[in-house]
């Protein structure tokens, strides 16, 4: 455990120092849960979301895009149930005054016993080596299958407790699992209690006539009230989908992790529209092709898992997660879920007005069922970063600081560094920046020996470092450096658009899903 804060803590001092993320208003000692993406940080936040909006909507003919408004008419959040169902279950400890979420609480327990489970697997995998069957291991071993009885049991519990509206069993499954408080370790704990997650605002320009408004907890409900508009404007036919990247706002009661979890955040979602009765079959092409979608970045298979929910929102009859495993262990990442008709059905309801779509092949009209893809952009991110943090040990003994991340997702794609500030190598530099910034983000660095600078690019990602020397004046060759092998290659100055290209490209990188 202490391993993997000190990462943690590696992860969240190494996004400051290099640029990448600042606590927000850090001159008035800042704003809990709230952070400023930085100079660096919002070429790779703006890389991913173009990752993901190239594979969502450029690659599927019968997917759009939408920006909707953060502001909605407040009925929007009666209908989709916010206003009476979007809460948390709190808790506070009653001697630390810290505040926790109740069911959070009780998954990380589940996830506690669940990595025995995996550390008694792990051990036999290691023992047994090219012999060992998990499957046979996991249903036969008697430690682990404990270990996991009683892990599904809590869950099972708390999404029946959750589900059930039985506060004071959450409580009471707190108290016999004797779940300490974690920073105290006090046991003393009080009632558990319902919190709101939304922002409140107001729009008018006096007091005495403005409207309360919500900011919006989720961008999703933009995309139903708009599904007639864009169906018709856009001749679509179901199936479709509509896609949309943009903010959210939740007042949550534990903002903590980084940004993990924060009150200010953005979720690339897509809402898929299906005829009702197809709508599992579209789940489970979803759940698949979302999974190959983050495979493609190669991270590495083993950190995802999927993990089917226990309780089930009000509008959902089949929902799962694709969890991560960060720093601080397996948390959700992206959600699927088949929401079926409740949010086009509720919007009629409260409007007064149809949003059914006629089915030419049917000869009939109906309410589509919808399956949801809803993917946190600054949890991705986190992924990204926090996985692709390295620290390595060179054959030389000495130890660089590396930040291996996915090529296609780097801020800055090379660094062009003349060996030294004369001699005419800047110009000849400058020269290829000047080509290259067309394609590419590219920076100039003439500061410090080109070890130094080697190691710096590292530590920012740069998939390539390219020096211009004397040799280049005589024969237009530079050497260009990979990143993750430290391998250094002689190339015409011609080719380093090929090169690169070969290596950043998001078709490249999108065709291995």
């Amino acid at each position: 455990m202490a391993k993997q804060e000190d990462i943690f803590k590696n992860v969240v001092s190494h996004a400051k120092e290099y640029g990448f993320i600042f606590p927000s208003s850090e001159v008035y000692d800042g704003l809990s849960a709230v952070y400023d993406y930085a100079q660096n940080g919002v070429e790779l936040k703006k890389n991913i979301r173009e990752y993901w909006w190239k594979s969502m909507v450029q690659m599927n003919e019968n997917i759009v895009g939408l920006d909707a408004a953060i502001l909605m008419h407040p009925t929007t959040w009666k209908a989709s149930g916010h206003v009476d169902a979007f809460n948390d279950p709190l808790i506070d400890n009653k001697d630390s005054k810290k505040r926790y979420r109740a069911d959070v609480l009780v998954e990380d327990f589940a996830e506690k016993i669940h990595q025995k489970a995996q550390k008694e697997i792990d051990k036999a995998k290691a023992r047994f080596g090219d012999a060992f069957n998990e499957q046979e291991f996991v249903t036969t071993n008697a430690r682990v299958i404990e270990y996991l009885a009683k892990e599904k049991e809590i869950r099972e519990r708390l999404g029946r407790s959750l589900g059930a509206g039985d506060l004071a069993d959450v409580k009471a499954l707190i108290e016999e699992l004797e779940i300490a408080d974690p920073e105290t370790g006090s046991k003393n704990w009080t009632e558990v209690k319902q919190f709101n997650l939304m922002f409140g605002t107001k729009l008018g320009a006096s007091a005495e006539n403005a409207m309360d408004l919500y900011l919006r907890p989720e961008t999703a409900q933009g995309i139903f009230v708009n599904f007639l508009n864009v169906q018709k404007s856009g001749r679509m036919k179901v199936p479709f989908g509509i896609a949309q990247t943009g903010k959210a706002f939740r007042n949550e009661i534990v903002a903590r992790q980084f940004i993990f979890r924060m009150r200010e955040f953005e979720q690339m979602e897509m809402q898929f529209f299906v005829r009702p009765g197809e709508e599992m079959k579209s789940y489970e092409y979803w759940k698949e092709t979302r999974l190959k979608w983050h495979l493609s970045l190669g991270l590495g298979k083993e950190n995802y898992r999927f993990h089917d929910h226990e309780k089930l929102a009000h509008y959902a009859n089949a929902a799962a997660d694709i969890e991560f495993n960060f720093p601080f262990g397996f948390k959700e990442l992206e959600g699927i879920h088949s929401r079926t008709d409740f949010d086009l059905k509720a919007h009629e309801e409260y409007s007064g007005r149809k949003l059914q779509y006629f089915d030419p092949e049917l000869n009939e009209n109906y309410v589509p069922y919808v399956v949801e893809t809803s993917v946190g952009l600054d949890r991705m991110f986190l992924a990204v970063f926090a996985t692709s943090l390295k620290e390595e040990i060179l054959e030389d003994g000495s130890t660089r600081t590396v930040l291996k991340l996915p090529a296609v997702l780097a801020p800055t794609k090379a660094a062009v560094l003349p060996l030294v500030k004369k001699d005419g190598l800047p110009e000849v530099s400058r020269k290829i920046i000047e080509d290259l910034k067309w394609d590419f983000n590219v920076a100039y660095d003439e500061k410090d020996a080109v070890g130094r600078r080697y190691r710096r690019q590292d530590a920012l990602g740069t998939p390539f470092c390219i020096t211009v020397d004397h040799q280049t004046l005589e024969d237009e060759t530079v050497t260009i450096r990979h990143r993750d092998t430290m391998k250094q290659d002689r190339v015409k100055i011609a080719e380093l658009r090929g090169i690169i290209e070969n290596e950043v490209s998001m078709k490249n990188w999108l065709m291995k899903m």
